[in-house]
């Protein structure tokens, strides 16, 4: 083993791994990013519980060990030679745990909250190019671990439990604190070295901050209800539901509008009612109460009036999402706007459009999709 070591230590790829430290940082988190979206595909299935599970603890190990090497602690051990790779591992890990909110958000119909979770991924990377010591700055590190520890278990926890509330949110940070805590005062009772670089109280202020803060984002109705995802909004003209299937009829956008499910400029025909059609993801068995708030804009007071919340049951468990549809009669002309939302009223995604009173009748290009 020693002999292995001596090899390695004088090795051309350690000496290459050490002069680009910096750029290989970034490279393992933005690889661990790429690895979960090409093999994760919905929280409940074995794989993807499997893949992150590992992930977490891996990360949780490489962590401590990361910390202690400063102290020696691994001299003479199998474990030396990897202490070159820890930073990279934990950047991996960071990047691969960090991907599974994208993932499973990314089907959403409202990209804003997809959209700010890319924010903090850039401020990661961002945070991990400009500090100084980088992953190796131990405020960062920390701070990182316990949000991706928090989202980690935001995740799962509701899928063992089949179940998803307040109650489950709040269970699930409290464990991820009660790790992150732990884990911060095992490292720092048995490393001098971290005793040396980080002033506790000053790193506990920190995690609890965060803790408050993604607290405060939860009961600000700012953070989407973890797992669940709306994979398809559409407002259509007609929904029949025959032999378990349902048959959307919708006005597709142009062409070149791929990102555009729908045209957002609906041809109404006075006297005929206006539908809305939503697919949710649940994992399996997880049942759920969901509404949709249909809301139209008053331009003469310039706000959004809420005109009906109409609600539905869903379980969990179906790939394609859970489906339902709403609709309304005598539609006013103008802009709507329906929240798909949970009974806590906590936003799943939007179906925005504008009604056109189409009189004289025009032909409009109407698509029928089977969901």
């Amino acid at each position: 083993m020693k002999r292995t070591w001596v090899r390695y230590k004088n090795s051309a790829f350690r000496r290459f791994i050490k002069k680009h430290e910096k750029a290989a940082l970034i490279l393992f988190f933005v690889g661990g990013f790429i690895f979960d979206s090409l093999t994760l595909d919905r929280i409940d299935r074995l794989y993807d519980l499997i893949v992150l599970c590992f992930h977490m603890s891996l990360l949780t190990l490489t962590i401590y060990m990361y910390n202690l090497a400063d102290d020696g602690k691994w001299k003479n051990t199998i474990i030396e030679p990897l202490e070159d790779f820890f930073p990279v591992a934990i950047q991996f890990f960071f990047g691969g745990l960090s991907s599974a909110y994208v993932i499973y958000f990314s089907r959403s119909v409202s990209l804003s909250k997809t959209a700010a979770f890319f924010v903090i991924l850039v401020f990661l990377l961002l945070a991990n190019e400009f500090l100084k010591k980088k992953i190796s700055n131990k405020y960062l590190q920390f701070s990182v671990y316990f949000f991706v520890s928090f989202t980690f278990f935001t995740f799962i926890i509701p899928v063992f439990v089949k179940s998803m509330s307040m109650r489950v949110f709040l269970i699930s940070g409290l464990i991820s604190l009660g790790i992150t805590l732990t884990l911060i005062t095992v490292i720092y009772n048995v490393s001098a070295s971290t005793r040396a670089e980080i002033k506790k109280r000053k790193l506990l202020g920190i995690i609890f901050t965060i803790y408050f803060v993604i607290n405060g984002f939860y009961f600000l109705k700012l953070i989407p209800p973890v797992p669940l995802a709306l994979e398809n909004g559409l407002v259509a003209h007609n929904v029949t539901y025959t032999n378990n299937s349902y048959k959307v009829t919708y006005e597709k956008d142009k062409w070149f509008k791929f990102w555009q499910p729908y045209s957002p400029t609906y041809l109404h025909t006075p006297g005929k009612p206006i539908y809305v059609f939503s697919s949710i993801f649940a994992p399996t068995d997880l049942k759920k109460s969901v509404f949709h708030r249909w809301k139209w804009y008053n331009e003469n007071t310039e706000s959004w009036e809420v005109s009906d919340n109409i609600g539905y049951d869903i379980t969990g468990g179906r790939d394609d999402g859970f489906r339902g549809y709403t609709y309304k009669n005598n539609v006013r002309k103008g802009k709507w706007r329906v929240e798909v939302l949970t009974e806590e009223e906590l936003l799943l995604g939007v179906v925005n459009f504008e009604v056109v009173i189409n009189k004289p009748p025009k032909t409009y290009r109407a698509v029928i999709r089977e969901f």
